[in-house]
C-alpha cells in the first residue's frame, strides 16, 4: 500500500468512527480486516495516524478551526509528526486509492495552521472535554496538567504470570527464550511489562493459561481484596472474568469464587479461560435486574455469608482513556448519571452479601470523583454498618508500595504509579452488624 492510500484509509476510518459512534477499535478492527490492507505494516501505519488524531483532537480542531476527518488527518500529520506542506501535497495527488488534491481552500486553512498555545483551556491543550473540568481539577488540583499529560502517551501492554502454573521470574525466562522482550512491574508481584511487540494468541504460555493480559493497575485492585484460600468470594461484575482469574489464583484455588454478570455471554467465555489457567474454584451465575428494597433472587442465598465482595463497577473508564482516545469524546453527561445510577446499585447489591467483618472492595477505572468519592460517600451515608479503611492497612506485607495520592482509598493513575487509573475502596462491615 502506498502512502497516499494510507492516509486515504486514515481518513475513511475517521470518518466512520466520527458518523457511527462506535468505539475506535472496533472500526479499526473491522477496517483492518478488509482486503484493502495489505499487510502489519500497513495497519500500523494507518492506526498511527486514526490513533493521533483521536489523542489530539481538540488540539487539532483547535489549529484548523474545523472538524472534518480529512483536514484532522493532514493536521496530524503536519502539525505533530512533522510532514512538510509539499509532503501533503504529494500524498495527496489524487492517484489511485489516494486523497484528491488539496483545494485552495484546504491549502489556505493548513498553511495558518498552529497548535494551541499556553494560554489555550486546559481542556483544549490535553484534550479531554471541557465539561469534564471542574471534575478533573477536583481529582487531581495542581497535578492536572502533569495527570492529562500521561493520558495522552501509549499504555504500555502487562501481563499477569498465573501463580498457579509459574513462578514470575520464570515466565520472564520464558517469553526471553521465545524472543519476546519483557521486564517485571515495579508494583504487582505477577506482573510482566512487554517492551516488544508480539503476536500473544500464538505464544504457548498465553495458549497454556500461564500468562494473561491485564494492565498492573487491574492486577493490584486484585491484591488489595485480600482474598484467600478457604474464603467465600464474588466478583458481582465479572465481565471478561480477568480479575476473577486473579483473585482464583491468589486463593491458591481453594475456597471458591462466585463470577457474576449480567451477560450469558461473558461469563460463558470465561469458563474456556478457567479451564485453561487450570481454575478449579471458580463458578459463574448470570444476574438479573436488583431492586435494593426487594429480595435478591439470584444472589439471596449468600446473604451475609461472603468474605469478600468486589464490585468492579460500570463506569466511565476515564482511567483508560490511554487505550480507548475516542471514550473521552464518546461520554456524555447524561451517560456519566446513568453510570451513577448504576454505582450506587450494585453497591447496595454487594453489601447484601458481606458478612459481619467482611470487606466490599469498590473498584472503577474512573479518574471522576462523582463515580468514586461520591460514590462511597453516598453508600456510606446509607449503610451505617459499613466504614471506609484505610488501604495502607490492607497492603500485602512485603510487597511494593505505591505513591498514590492520600486518603483512605487507593487512587491510581498513568502519572502517579504508570498503570491505569483505578479507584479502590475497601468497605469494611462492622462485626455484629
Amino acid at each position: 500500500m502506498k502512502p497516499g492510500a494510507r492516509l486515504q484509509s486514515a481518513i475513511d476510518i475517521l470518518g466512520d468512527i466520527f458518523a457511527s459512534g462506535r468505539p475506535a477499535d472496533r472500526v479499526f478492527d473491522q477496517w483492518a480486516r478488509s482486503s484493502r490492507f495489505a499487510g502489519s505494516k500497513d495497519r500500523a501505519a494507518v492506526g498511527e495516524i486514526v490513533y493521533t488524531v483521536l489523542r489530539r483532537r481538540a488540539e487539532l480542531s483547535a489549529a484548523i478551526e474545523t472538524f472534518e476527518p480529512r483536514l484532522l488527518a493532514f493536521a496530524a500529520l503536519l502539525l505533530v509528526d512533522g510532514e512538510s506542506p509539499a509532503t501533503l501535497s504529494d500524498l495527496a495527488d489524487g492517484s489511485a486509492h489516494a486523497p484528491a488534491p488539496l483545494a485552495d481552500k484546504e491549502r489556505a486553512i493548513l498553511e495558518k495552521a498552529v497548535l494551541p498555545g499556553a494560554d489555550a483551556p486546559l481542556s483544549t491543550r490535553f484534550n479531554y472535554p471541557e465539561w469534564l473540568h471542574a471534575e478533573l481539577e477536583e481529582a487531581f488540583g495542581p497535578r492536572l496538567e502533569q495527570e492529562m499529560a500521561a493520558l495522552l502517551e501509549r499504555a504500555p501492554t502487562d501481563l499477569r504470570v498465573n501463580a498457579l502454573k509459574m513462578k514470575r521470574a520464570d515466565a520472564l525466562l520464558a517469553l526471553g527464550e521465545a524472543g519476546v522482550g519483557g521486564e517485571e512491574c515495579p508494583l504487582s508481584p505477577w506482573g510482566l511489562r512487554l517492551t516488544s511487540r508480539v503476536n500473544l494468541p500464538g505464544l504457548a504460555l498465553y495458549r497454556d493459561g500461564v500468562i494473561e493480559i491485564q494492565d498492573e493497575g487491574s492486577q493490584l485492585a486484585c491484591l488489595i481484596t485480600g482474598a484467600a484460600a478457604g474464603e467465600q468470594v464474588v466478583d458481582l461484575c465479572a465481565g471478561g472474568g480477568g480479575k476473577s482469574l486473579a483473585l482464583a489464583a491468589m486463593m491458591g484455588n481453594r475456597g471458591q469464587i462466585l463470577a457474576c454478570d449480567t451477560d450469558m455471554r461473558r461469563l460463558a467465555a470465561l469458563l474456556p479461560r478457567a479451564k485453561r489457567a487450570d481454575i478449579r474454584n471458580l463458578q459463574t451465575r448470570v444476574l438479573g435486574p436488583f431492586a435494593p428494597g426487594e429480595a435478591d433472587g439470584d444472589l439471596g442465598d449468600l446473604e451475609a455469608r461472603v468474605d469478600c465482595v468486589l464490585v468492579d463497577a460500570p463506569c466511565s473508564g476515564t482511567g483508560a482513556w490511554r487505550r480507548s482516545p475516542d471514550a473521552r469524546w464518546r461520554l456524555a453527561p447524561e451517560t456519566l448519571g446513568g453510570y451513577h445510577a448504576a454505582q450506587d446499585e450494585v453497591l447496595a447489591r454487594g453489601a447484601r452479601l458481606v458478612r459481619p467483618g467482611g470487606r466490599l472492595i469498590y473498584v472503577t477505572c474512573s479518574l471522576l470523583p462523582s463515580e468514586n468519592e461520591h460514590r462511597v460517600a453516598a453508600f456510606l451515608a446509607a449503610h451505617t454498618d459499613f466504614a471506609l479503611a484505610d488501604w495502607q492497612d490492607h497492603w500485602p506485607e512485603g510487597a511494593a508500595r505505591p505513591s498514590a495520592l492520600p486518603g483512605g482509598a487507593l487512587r491510581l493513575s498513568p502519572a502517579s504509579t504508570g498503570t491505569d487509573g483505578f479507584f479502590i475502596a475497601i468497605l469494611v462491615r462492622k462485626a455484629g452488624t
